[in-house]
């Protein structure tokens, strides 16, 4: 098992690195002025708004907050962990990664980067398999699969298109064709494509089962994804989360719309890989699917990246209303202006496969043109729960929407909606919705502030030190007593200490390479945001100012102690040494004021 990756290193690979030369190889970047700026490749855009500032080796979106150094880009835009961003760049610079024991906190060994040459024989092996099903789907044999496919009436040039094939169902046939040596036995297994039983024995996970091969943007299988034709108690089966998958993260049929059409007008997003395949039969080739999860948002992002239309499919029945609402909820945060999000709710027991076979492409998109968009679902998913004809029908429905509505950053749709919500209300004036939307905001901050004690704190004070501390990193140089601060009791203090002691162990330490040391912290997205906050001061007033707010903490350290031996004297009394101590503050205390 790998060990630690010293502390060292990484700040040392940090500094080597250019955020400029990774980033410009994914996302296009123009000079100006000091920084470089892009489209985010985070969000979907059409203004660059995705700005590099090469001094500070950090990157910000102004549009969504997305921010870091060039290891938390490599996390973000490849789905990387830590330890994979940090081998990833080390590879990048043809260097090993030194992993230390976990025991000792020796280096016990320096090993080659090895997550890049994994994710690379996973996607060998993958396909390797899914050429394995294709071949066992031609087979005479396969008897049952052919009646299947013929059954459900999918063509060749679907199945072939689709990359549909056969699990056999011999519990060990899929390994013994496939795997060959030791590596490709642990590769298998990584893969999900095996599960032990009790006594050890190895099977494989896919067996008797019509298989659907997941493939990402660039076309590479990930997953499988079975359906049974041998009577299973699961009638579906996925692949395990693995190095190369997460289903959180992937949609059945993307990468084989996006090949039909790279600029889609719109896609459909439905329930399983039969309802893909068969609407692309019938023409519409522009449908995909969420893994047997429920639509996320980084499935949201996927389909705002690739569309400007989304219409979710559902069945007409509860289940499929809930699962509609269960996604508006997720979308509303996720709204961009200029998107079109259409809910369509099919006939009763119907579901898209049986549908586009009753009436045909033509009848399918005829049928999506008279959905409800998503204002109109939302309105008529609360109005069925009161009654507009009564004062309380109109609180209870300003109480419903006013939570749902301040999740959208999206200010057209924001703004569409909340005209939408006063017309219901009786109230005309945008202002006068805006202030029940405050009212209600302040009502919230007021019951968590009850369940949840915020210590009091001169916010502004610790701001400035963190933000200029993050963004010139030798300002902890004029801190000669870092112990002393830690007597003050305030909200951020100990970042702050955490901080100091990190810049004063590394001299030379940078604000790309401090927010990687802190990326899996808690607080890291303070952090990002304090490390490209625009303070407006001057370069020669930077030092001044920072040791005139560290002196307001200094007084504010002094003022706590006082309030503290004031407290003590009013309840047990003072010996002589604190008596001594409180004289003297509360003259160095007057002094000040």
């Amino acid at each position: 098992m790998k060990g630690l990756i010293p502390r060292d290193f990484i700040l040392d690979l940090i500094a080597r690195a250019s955020i400029l030369d990774v980033i410009s190889k994914r996302v296009k970047m123009k000079k100006k002025g000091n920084n470089y700026f892009g489209c985010c490749p985070f969000h979907d855009e059409k203004t660059a708004s995705f700005s590099l500032n090469e001094k500070k080796q950090i990157y910000y979106c102004f549009g969504c907050g997305a921010s870091g150094s060039v290891v938390n880009f490599l996390m973000q835009y490849e789905r990387l962990s830590f330890p994979e961003a940090i081998e990833e760049l080390a590879s990048m610079q043809g260097i090993q990664v030194p992993y230390t024991d976990n025991d000792n906190n020796q280096i016990a060994q320096s090993k080659q980067v090895e997550s890049r040459n994994i994710r690379r024989d996973l996607y060998t092996l993958m396909a390797k398999i899914t050429n394995f099903y294709q071949q066992q789907l031609a087979l005479s044999t396969s008897i049952d699969a052919h009646k299947y496919l013929e059954q459900r009436g999918l063509n060749t040039e679907i199945i072939a298109r689709y990359k549909i094939g056969y699990a056999p169902s011999s519990s060990q046939l899929t390994f013994q064709n496939i795997v060959k040596t030791k590596n490709e036995a642990e590769l298998y297994d990584k893969a999900g494509m095996s599960v032990n039983s009790d006594r050890g024995n190895r099977f494989d996970r896919f067996r008797g089962r019509i298989m659907f091969p997941i493939r990402d943007r660039q076309g590479n299988v990930i997953a499988f994804g079975g359906r049974t034709i041998i009577n299973d108690s699961a009638k579906y089966l996925n692949s395990p989360e693995t190095p190369i998958f997460h289903k959180g993260f992937q949609l059945y049929g993307l990468y084989e719309a996006l090949e039909t059409n790279r600029n889609p007008k719109q896609l459909i997003i439905v329930e399983g890989y039969m309802d893909v395949v068969s609407l692309a039969q019938y023409g519409i080739d522009y449908a995909v699917a969420a893994l047997g999860t429920a639509t996320s948002e980084e499935h949201i992002k996927l389909l705002f990246r690739a569309t400007d239309s989304v219409i979710f499919c559902y069945d007409g029945d509860n289940a499929g209303r809930n699962a509609a609402w269960r996604a508006l909820n997720v979308l509303l945060p996720c709204l961009i202006d200029g998107k079109e999000i259409i809910f369509t709710f099919l006939p009763q027991d119907e579901d898209p496969d049986s549908f586009v076979r009753k009436v045909g492409k033509t009848g399918f998109e005829d049928y999506l043109k008279t959905a409800p968009n998503l204002s109109k679902f939302l309105f008529d998913e609360l109005l069925k729960q009161v009654d507009l004809k009564t004062p309380e029908g109109k609180a209870k429905l300003s109480s419903l929407a006013l939570p749902l509505l301040d999740q959208i950053k999206a200010k057209a749709f924001r703004l569409n909606l909340l005209q939408q919500l006063g017309r219901y209300l009786g109230l005309l004036d945008l202002s006068q919705i805006e202030q029940l939307m405050q009212s209600n905001r302040q009502k919230y901050e007021n019951k968590i502030s009850k369940t949840v004690p915020i210590a009091q704190m001169k916010l502004t004070t610790m701001r400035i030190l963190i933000g200029l501390l993050l963004q010139y990193p030798n300002l902890a140089q004029l801190v000669s007593d870092i112990n002393a601060i830690g007597q003050v009791k305030m909200a951020g203090i100990d970042i702050f200490i955490e901080l100091l002691e990190l810049c004063q162990r590394y001299p030379n330490i940078t604000t790309a390479q401090i927010l990687t040391e802190c990326l899996e912290r808690p607080f890291y997205k303070q952090l990002s945001r304090l490390s490209t906050w625009e303070f407006h001061y001057q370069d020669d007033d930077i030092e001044s100012i920072f040791t005139h707010t560290l002196k307001e903490l200094y007084d504010n350290i002094l003022a706590q102690r006082q309030d503290e031996l004031i407290a003590k004297e009013r309840v047990s009394g003072l010996n002589t040494a604190e008596k001594k101590e409180l004289a003297t503050l509360i003259l160095v205390l007057s002094k000040k004021d």
